[in-house]
């Protein structure tokens, strides 16, 4: 008879239990980066295939998804709360509870998207009060109103991609995320250009091509639900009205992970919008080393996604302590993959740029970006892991109040102060990106404290885990 005694976890090696465990969380977030990162690309389909019909279009296009983006992640925050409900009840073995969670989940996105789509067809009177060239908001207009159409399919979309991360099956968001850039394509091509006998729209022709790809996600993922391993949830089983009880629970989790969100994005969002009058190189730098940055930061973002779905689990088993070690583990592969990435981009910046211009003036100014990101990409990872881990333990508010504070307290204000020259002399881009780094710290140092906290507090870890 084996001896299970030596064969559980705390009997075990520490470097097995680490092994298991890092193994673990590659499997859940390796599909989960990918799946990010095929959703950035699908953004820089549209910025190549409109720059490619026209600079006016290439701006609009931008323009409408400097708001479109922001405005979904926001909304997708409430839905977010999905993924630790989910976990924590799969790790209880309380799977036939998920059912109720997902129905009324679904209720949540559909009011969400219908929300978000209104914002979208009303953002005429904002582009007004902005000053913004008239002729890129002809196209942006008409971009975000075709867009519009397939928001509530997204959000529905999100609601039933989170069940499957939520019970540990995150391969299909990655599927689902390259079939979708694979249709994006060639209809973005149609309706941009007016091929295959499509209309000919122009930059607004990427925004209904996102409402047809976001009707396929849908689509797809409806498909992965129904399987037999989500049989035993119950979701699609029965109909259910809307219960305020449980709507209640996931807004108070979800809210505020969807303010966190719309803090950090509505923050990159701005900076470009003030760095317009520093003239376009300015600005074309600026969204070159963004970009970059942004390929750089998925790991870490997939990271605190599995972290979140890895931590849900073991508390929903009641294995508090095991969880702790999770949330460990998922900040020291961060940091890991943080230092590697920044080595990166220190020896290879100018060949990174190299990439993406040919002016001489902006690959220059991208390159010294760049050591910025080399300075603060630790930070920005280690951020977005801390929160994402802390969302397994349905500690949401907390964080909130956190990326509030540092992206938005200390952040833009010393964005304004060191770029415009409040106090001393103007640094221009510089000013900006510096105050940036300095906002991105405070939240990376003040997220893994809360993180640290919450991880050895059982009582409290317990009583948010109760409130489902």
């Amino acid at each position: 008879m084996p001896n299970t005694a030596a064969n559980s976890p705390a009997a075990r090696p520490t470097w097995q239990v680490i092994s298991a465990e890092t193994r673990q969380l590659l499997i859940v977030g390796l599909p989960l980066m990918g799946a990010q990162l095929a959703q950035m690309s699908m953004g820089v389909v549209d910025a190549v295939m409109a720059g490619q019909y026209g600079s006016v279009d290439l701006a609009g296009v931008a323009l409408g998804g400097s708001l479109f983006w922001p405005v979904m992640m926001l909304m997708m925050g409430l839905v977010q709360a999905v993924t630790p409900t989910v976990a924590q009840l799969h790790g209880a073995r309380k799977v036939n509870e998920v059912g109720e969670v997902i129905r009324q989940g679904l209720w949540l996105a559909l009011v969400g998207g219908l929300v978000a789509a209104t914002i979208l067809n009303n953002v005429e009177p904002l582009y007004r009060w902005m000053l913004v060239d008239p002729k890129a908001v002809a196209i942006s207009v008409p971009y975000l109103h075709y867009a519009s159409f397939g928001v509530p399919a997204l959000m529905c979309f999100f609601c039933l991609r989170f069940l499957a991360d939520g019970m540990g099956f995150t391969r299909p968001a990655l599927y689902i995320s390259l079939a979708a850039l694979a249709l994006k394509v060639p209809v973005n091509y149609a309706l941009i250009y007016g091929k295959f006998g499509a209309p000919e729209l122009g930059g607004a022709g990427a925004g209904l091509a996102q409402a047809i790809v976001m009707w396929f996600q849908l689509s797809l993922i409806l498909i992965v639900v129904t399987r037999r391993r989500f049989t035993a949830t119950g979701w699609y089983q029965k109909f259910s009205l809307p219960q305020w009880a449980r709507i209640k629970n996931l807004l108070v989790i979800g809210l505020p992970i969807g303010a966190t969100i719309f803090a950090e994005m509505g923050l990159f969002s701005l900076t470009t919008l003030l760095l317009g009058r520093f003239g376009a190189e300015t600005v074309a730098a600026h969204n070159i080393a963004m970009n970059i940055n942004g390929v750089l930061f998925m790991p870490a973002l997939a990271l605190g996604m599995a972290g979140t779905i890895r931590i849900g689990f073991r508390v929903g088993a009641n294995e508090i302590s095991q969880a702790r070690t999770t949330a460990a583990i998922a900040m020291g592969t961060t940091t890991l993959v943080a230092i590697l990435g920044a080595t990166v981009v220190y020896f290879f910046r100018h060949l990174m740029v190299n990439a993406y211009t040919s002016e001489v003036a902006v690959a220059n100014l991208s390159a010294t970006l760049l050591l910025f990101v080399v300075f603060y990409l630790l930070f920005d990872a280690l951020q977005a892991t801390a929160v994402g881990t802390l969302r397994g333990y349905k500690d949401t508010k907390v964080p909130m109040y956190i990326a509030l504070f540092s992206y938005w307290g200390v952040g833009l204000p010393l964005e304004c102060i060191l770029g415009f020259g409040l106090v001393g002399a103007p640094m221009g881009v510089y000013g900006f990106w510096l105050g940036l780094a300095i906002g991105v710290g405070v939240a990376a140092v003040l997220l893994s404290i809360r993180l640290w906290r919450v991880s050895a507090n059982h009582t409290f870890i317990r009583r948010m885990a109760a409130a489902t």
